[in-house]
C-alpha cells in the first residue's frame, strides 16, 4: 500500500478527504488522527485533477503524524468559518488549515508552536489604479469568511472611515474569480495563497499592490509587496488535549532540526 490513500465520503462535516499515513500507529490499534481543513486552499491543501490531496500542510502532516509519531491520519473537509466549533464538537482531533494564531482563536483552542509565517496582502487587477491602502477608499474587496484576511479588511475599512465594501466568500477561489470578473476591485488574503493565483490562473491579469507595510515596520524580512499583517500559522487542538499537543510540538521541532521541514518548504515555496 502507498503511504497515503485518498478517498471521499459523506460525513457530518461534509466531504471527507482522506490522506492516510500508513507507516504504523493506526495499524497498532492507535486512533486515526482526523485533521479538519478547509479545502481547497492552494498551496497548503488542495486536490490534483486526479483527486489526490496534496499541499504543504498535507506534507507536514505526513512528516509529523505518520513519520514522527506513527499515526494514521485523514483530512476532513470543513468550511473555515465553522472549523473551530467543529473541532470543539469533536468532529476531528486537530485543525491544520493554514490557521493563524491569534488571541481570539486562542480563547477557544490551544495552538501548537508556529510552523509558518504569512502576511495579509492586497491583489488587484493589472489595470487597477490602486497603489496604496489609501487608494482602497470606495473599493469593493473580496475575502474568505472567518479568515484573518476578512479581519484585515475590516481593520482597513475602519482606517478608511468606513469607505470600503467587503464581500465575503465561502472559499478563496470564489473571491479570486470575482476579481477576474470585475465583481470586486481587490482581494485581501494570505500572501502565499494569493501568489499561487497571481502566478497561475490570474497571471498577466492581476498583481500585488506593492509597498512595505507592517512587515517592514516590524523589522521582518518583508516580501516585495504591501503587507497588512504579520501572522504565524499553528495546528489547533481542543483545550483538553495538552499531552497530544506536546507530542506534536516535539515532532515539529524534530522535522525542523533534521531538515525535513526545509525540504517540504522548498518544494512549495522555492524562491
Amino acid at each position: 500500500m502507498d503511504r497515503r490513500t485518498y478517498l471521499k465520503s459523506a460525513g457530518a462535516t461534509g466531504a471527507a478527504l482522506t490522506a492516510a499515513g500508513c507507516l504504523g500507529g493506526g495499524g497498532d490499534g492507535q486512533e486515526t488522527i482526523q485533521i479538519g481543513s478547509d479545502i481547497p486552499y492552494r498551496p497548503f491543501e488542495y486536490e490534483t485533477t486526479e483527486g489526490e490531496l496534496v499541499g504543504f500542510d498535507v506534507d507536514i502532516a505526513e512528516a509529523v503524524f505518520a513519520e514522527e509519531l506513527g499515526y494514521d491520519y485523514e483530512f476532513v473537509n470543513n468550511s473555515f468559518d465553522t472549523i473551530i466549533p467543529s473541532l470543539n464538537n469533536e468532529n476531528f482531533r486537530v485543525i491544520m488549515s493554514a490557521m493563524t494564531i491569534n488571541d481570539e482563536r486562542a480563547e477557544q483552542v490551544d495552538f501548537s508552536d508556529p510552523y509558518f509565517t504569512a502576511y495579509q496582502t492586497i491583489v488587484v487587477r493589472e489595470d487597477s489604479d490602486i497603489t496604496s491602502t489609501e487608494d482602497m477608499r470606495g473599493v469593493r474587496v473580496g475575502v474568505q469568511k472567518g479568515t484573518t484576511g476578512a479581519a484585515a479588511a475590516q481593520t482597513l475599512k475602519e482606517d478608511l472611515d468606513g469607505e470600503l465594501t467587503i464581500n465575503e466568500y465561502d472559499q478563496i477561489p470564489d473571491a479570486f474569480s470575482a476579481l477576474l470578473n470585475n465583481q470586486v476591485g481587490a482581494v485581501i488574503n494570505d500572501n502565499t495563497v494569493s501568489a499561487e493565483f497571481v502566478n497561475g490562473e490570474g497571471e498577466g491579469q492581476v498583481r500585488f499592490v506593492e509597498g512595505e507595510g507592517v512587515a517592514a515596520e516590524e523589522g521582518e524580512n518583508a516580501p516585495p509587496y504591501l503587507t497588512l499583517t504579520v501572522e504565524n500559522y499553528g495546528i489547533a487542538f481542543r483545550q483538553d488535549d495538552d499531552e497530544f499537543r506536546e507530542e506534536v510540538n516535539g515532532a515539529l521541532a524534530t522535522i525542523r532540526e533534521d531538515g525535513t521541514y526545509d525540504e517540504i518548504y522548498s518544494e512549495y515555496f522555492a524562491g
